[in-house]
């Protein structure tokens, strides 16, 4: 056993180092790169030795995969998923599966930069993000994971009823420069309208959804383009209404609101073990379309659980009742938002990159082993 710790040791210095000297290499030629910084370096090396972890703890044979996703009612594929025992079960007896709870998208990516992290449910923003400050290295979409549950509210006595009547007022998104903040800048601009910081007279506000909630009822803010639940919430707690849900934005009312990811190293490295973990996501994903008042009560038990606060069925069947819960990535949706983020500028990369972000060979092995055995 030691001597297998030490033999994988050696392999991720050798590999490390290669790789160190291949991006030193490369960060020489780049016509973006600043001077030599040695921190910057040591960072690198930490990343790229960790990006070689392997699927196990050091000294033993036990393998661990590291599943990230959100106390969200739109990641109820992995709440249901994890809460059942699925995952679990799915990927075997002889591996671990460790879960890491998060808030927000950006740092679910830094974690699987790390090597924190093999599997992610997280944003198409975040996804594309990641995708692209790594030039593709570090992620691969692997699959969808919900459609919907987004939406613009309003407060009640605000007189907002379009797009149109946000002119003069203030609006806040969960991040700027998040998937939400950029759904709202493009129907803006479909409704002749501009955020404040681009000329034009619509102040946009970044916050969490919790702190929206709060702004709300102060009524130091007149709408909110915000994911489930929120959207329930804001229309039950917050006394608002909902003047637009996104879906009726998109062909045929579908877009990509959460995705799976899959660490690169993790998918090229265990391609059994990501075979296994997609049958049962979509295993779960199907369970919950056919299921929804036992699914909801699932995800309103997880959410209790790992937050320390439950949410009323009410809201989480509102909730459930604009999401639709789906292993299909919805490509052309994630692609069409990475489009309007540069329009906006918040990506410069060369979005040619992005030809290469979905891999989805494993879903579609386990979409076939899924009908075997129905």
């Amino acid at each position: 056993m030691t001597s297998g710790w030490l033999a994988w040791f050696l392999r991720c210095c050798a590999t490390g180092w290669h790789r160190l000297t291949r991006w030193w290499q490369q960060s020489r030629t780049d016509r973006h790169a600043g001077p030599f910084v040695p921190p910057i370096y040591v960072l690198a090396l930490w990343s790229l030795l960790s990006g070689c972890a392997p699927c196990c703890d050091a000294g033993t044979d036990e393998r661990v995969v590291q599943l990230g996703y959100f106390p969200n009612v739109t990641h109820g594929v992995a709440l249901v998923g994890t809460g059942r025992g699925l995952f679990a079960r799915a990927l075997g007896a002889d591996v671990r599966l460790k879960e890491r709870v998060f808030a927000a998208g950006p740092s679910a990516v830094e974690a699987l930069f790390a090597g924190q992290l093999d599997i992610g449910y997280i944003g198409p923003g975040p996804a594309v993000n990641g995708f692209l400050k790594s030039r593709g290295r570090a992620l691969r979409i692997v699959a969808g994971a919900a459609s919907g549950g987004a939406g613009l509210v309003a407060r009640e006595d605000a007189g907002i009823a379009s797009i149109a009547d946000l002119a003069g007022r203030r609006v806040v998104v969960p991040q700027i420069g998040g998937t939400q903040d950029v759904a709202l800048r493009h129907a803006l601009g479909a409704a002749g309208l501009r955020a404040t910081d681009r000329g034009g007279n619509v102040t946009v506000i970044g916050a969490a959804p919790s702190d929206a909630l709060a702004l709300f009822l102060r009524r130091e803010v007149d709408a909110a383009w915000v994911v489930e639940p929120w959207v329930s919430r804001l229309i039950r707690e917050g006394r608002g209404r909902l003047v637009l849900d996104e879906r009726a934005l998109w062909p045929e009312g579908r877009f990509s609101t959460v995705c799976v990811v899959m660490r690169t190293g993790f998918l090229e490295k265990h391609p059994d073990l990501a075979r296994r973990f997609l049958q049962a996501h979509v295993e779960t994903a199907r369970w919950i379309e056919g299921h929804r008042s036992a699914a909801g009560n699932v995800i309103r038990e997880r959410i209790r659980q790992l937050t320390g606060k439950g949410l009323p069925e009410g809201v989480v069947r509102d909730a459930l009742n604009r999401i639709v819960f789906t292993t299909d990535p919805l490509q052309g949706t994630v692609l069409e938002t990475a489009r309007r983020a540069q329009a906006l500028g918040y990506l410069r990369e060369d979005l040619n990159l992005l030809e290469n972000l979905f891999d989805l060979q494993p879903l579609a092995e386990a979409e076939k082993q899924v009908a075997r055995h129905r």
